[in-house]
Formats: structure tokens, sequence, C-alpha cells
């Protein structure tokens, strides 16, 4: 979005320009400012982006019902052997993210054969309990909660990480060189952050994305941020009937610099992210 100055009859005129794609082309849009930037430039500049706004939802009510029509022709025996597929590939990518050593395979290894490789043990321990609390969360509609995300994290790491398990941390804590809200703040940040996720009005994919960068800025984990951050993410999706997104581990680098960004930025990211791993169900 930029200012463009026009000369007419000796005299400067101001307009705003948005340009975005639509269908494949650049779509240009203009408003006329006047001789001066007024000073509603901020609801000009919104007024502008609904534009754009309009015509991603567009596009991802196009991808839910595409992928809803596929969902629905899909027999039980095969859906259930997709979600496991689904479920194995999110929990390597999801802990390998965090530094997990469980390669793809040993992740079906643990969970289809019950076999332990010859890995760290908190790194299998994790593996199995993560995978479970996937496919349980799959088949659940539990309303978002402090429950909820409390067990997720106390299933996940009740073996591995028993001092912080299931809690909100009581300590600061800094992630590289952001410094994550002091512990008094956590539980009133939390409070907010669940009765947007209860009560959003916005389209779901957009609220995954938003929710998932203030729970990382919210850090209220002492560790395990990350995976309960993307558990949420795609709990939103599923819920409201959108395909799952995968933050796979050979793109770790982009997302984390995404999450450097402010929230903005972070939505364009993963819009971005979402559209191309479901450009298939835009034809």
């Amino acid at each position: 979005m930029r200012i463009l100055k026009r000369k007419k009859g000796g005299e400067t005129f101001l307009y705003l320009q948005h340009s975005f794609r639509k269908d494949g082309k650049v779509v240009t849009k203009e408003k006329y400012l006047g001789k001066k930037v007024p000073e509603n430039i901020s609801e000009i500049k919104a007024e502008l982006i609904e534009f754009e706004k309009k015509e991603i939802y567009r596009k991802l009510e196009k991808i839910k019902e595409n992928f809803q029509k596929d969902w629905k022709k899909t027999p039980n025996s095969a859906k259930e052997k997709e979600l496991n597929e689904i479920a194995i590939a999110f929990t390597y990518n999801t802990n390998a993210i965090e530094g997990s050593t469980i390669t793809l395979e040993e992740v079906r290894e643990i969970v289809e054969e019950q076999t332990s490789p010859n890995k760290p043990l908190r790194d299998v321990k994790e593996t199995e309990s993560h995978f479970k609390v996937f496919l349980n969360m799959l088949n659940s509609k539990e309303k978002f909660s402090d429950r909820l995300l409390l067990n997720w994290h106390k299933e996940i790491f009740g073996e591995t990480k028993k001092d912080i398990a299931g809690k909100y941390r009581n300590y600061l804590v800094r992630v590289g060189n952001y410094i994550a809200p002091m512990p008094k703040e956590i539980e009133e940040r939390m409070k907010r952050l669940i009765d947007f996720l209860n009560n959003y009005k916005l389209n779901a994919v957009e609220v995954s994305a938003r929710t998932h960068y203030r729970f990382e800025k919210i850090h209220p984990f002492g560790d395990g941020n990350g995976r309960i951050g993307r558990l949420i993410m795609n709990k939103i999706l599923w819920d409201a009937g959108y395909p799952m997104l995968i933050i796979e581990y050979k793109n770790r680098k982009s997302y984390y610099k995404a999450l450097t960004k402010d929230e903005d930025k972070f939505v364009n990211y993963f819009l971005r992210r979402y559209f191309s791993v479901n450009k298939k169900r835009l034809k």
C-alpha cells in the first residue's frame, strides 16, 4: 500500500493505492485522498484492505468446500488411515522443530509397532504421548479452556518434564531477544485468548494464525509452547471443517522468522503457506 502524487493544473493530488492478487492476476484499488493526507487515513487503509480480505475469505471457503466434498466421499476406513498418517506426520514435524531426534519412520515404528528406537527415552515418550493427544483432539469437540490446554501439556510432558507438566510457568522466560510476559500476567492473557477462541467472528483460518501468534507471544508454559500452540492452531481448523496445516521441519527457519515479526505479517505468512499447501483445492 502506498500514497501516490499526481499533478493536475499545477496542483498535487494524493491517492492511496493498494494491490493484491485475485485469480492469479494483480488487482489494484485506489482511493482519492485530496491535497493532503486526511486524519482518518487508517480507516481508509482498512477500507482498501477489506477488498483483499473478501477475496482471501472467498478462496479459503473454496478450500473448505472442496475438502469437505472429498472427505464426505472417503470411506470411514480410509478416513481413519488418513488421520493416522496426518497424526504421524504432524507428530514428527512438530517434535523435530523443538529438537527431537526421532525420525519420521521411527515415529511410525513407535505408534504402530510399539517398538522403541535407540534414541533418548524422553524423545520416545514425548512422541508416543503427542500422537495420542493429537488423535484424541480430532475426535473431541471440547471447547477451548485452561483445563483442556493444561491437560494436553500434562499428557505430553507428564513423564519427561514432571516439574513443569500441566501448569503455567511461574518464572520469567526469554525466547531469543524476546522476553515473554511476567508470570502474573499469564492468567489474564490466556483468559482473553480463550474468550477470543470461543467467540470469534473472523474466518477460522485467520483465527488459527492469530491465535498461534498470540499464544506463542504469551508463552505460558515453561517448555512445549510450540507443540501446544500448533495443536491449538489445528484444532481451530479441524473443528471449523478446514484441512489442517503441518508446519514442516524443513520450513522451520521461515516459520521462526515469521514469528519474530508483528501479528499481521505472521498472518500473511500463515495464509501464504495455507494457500500453497491447498492450491489443488482452489481449482
